[in-house]
């Protein structure tokens, strides 16, 4: 197989035409599991096709082994130095308290709480009310740090899809924030990262138990793409891998144990996540 010439995908913005193996379809990067081994991959003809590094670094190639998609393990598809988050993004959230100042607002999550697709959403002993929410991630390609609008998705890599699982159940304070937005599996993610989509108008969906709960257009976004990044930038550095939740549209309700979550964004495909029985 040809090699994979990154470089000029990982610097374009979605005005780009996208990259492809040979098929009609967009690439689709990801990471999993083979042999004992995480690995960078991309979806395409046959298989994913192993590349010798991430996808994020320019120089990255197909190695030449391809590995069957069916019963692979799915690994949240970077490995980010940070997460963050938007709330209040979409104009018919629900008002958070008085206390919490006008939206949209930011907030980080952690990068230990992300799980890849088919992943188990593990609840804190002392869970009462975790929430889905489905949303749009965006991942960054490129080091941003004061970035205008005009440039901003010229250092996005792609988006994929997210469910910002949210423990409701802790007070509404700064100071339960991380634990209601961090914890351990609180970050489904994947299963792949596309470049070269319409960001700002893709069809976003989640399924509670085959029941849709969340639909929205990304459209609809208050702040979108490029001003979201634009703005992070000025006061923190981005990094390559680094994700960005982009907020969850409507109202969220609560999961159980044994509740199957589905999140599908247009182009990305479908993120899948089981609320498991027991607890951290």
């Amino acid at each position: 197989m040809a090699m994979l010439l990154l470089a000029a995908l990982a610097a374009a913005g979605p005005a780009h035409a996208q990259a492809t193996l040979g098929d009609d379809a967009p690439l689709r990067f990801g990471r999993f599991e083979a042999e004992g081994q995480a690995r960078y991959g991309v979806l395409s003809v046959g298989g994913v096709h192993e590349l010798d590094r991430s996808f994020l670094d320019p120089a990255a190639r197909v190695t030449g082994r391809v590995f069957p998609l069916e019963g692979l393990k799915l690994l949240p598809p970077v490995v980010p130095s940070k997460i963050i988050g938007i709330a209040l993004n979409y104009p018919d959230n629900p008002p958070l308290p008085d206390k919490a100042g006008p939206g949209p607002g930011y907030f980080a999550k952690l990068p230990s709480a992300l799980i890849g697709d088919g992943g188990e959403i593990v609840p804190p002993a002392d869970s009462t009310n975790l929430n889905y929410e489905g949303e749009m991630v965006v991942v960054i390609g490129k080091q941003a740090r004061k970035v205008s609008q005009k440039e901003a998705l010229d250092y996005v890599f792609g988006v994929t899809a997210g469910n910002d699982v949210t423990e409701r159940g802790y007070p509404f304070s700064p100071l339960q924030v991380l634990r209601a937005k961090g914890s351990d599996s609180f970050a489904p993610l994947g299963p792949w990262i596309v470049p070269g989509l319409l960001y700002d108008d893709l069809r976003l969906t989640t399924r509670l138990n085959g029941e849709v709960v969340q639909s929205a257009r990304t459209s609809r976004m208050i702040k979108k793409v490029a001003a979201i990044v634009s703005d992070l930038s000025q006061q923190f550095t981005l990094e390559p891998g680094d994700l960005i939740f982009t907020g969850t549209p409507g109202k969220t309700r609560a999961m159980k144990p044994g509740d199957m979550i589905e999140v599908e964004l247009d182009g990305v495909g479908v993120l899948r996540s089981q609320v498991a029985k027991g607890s951290q």
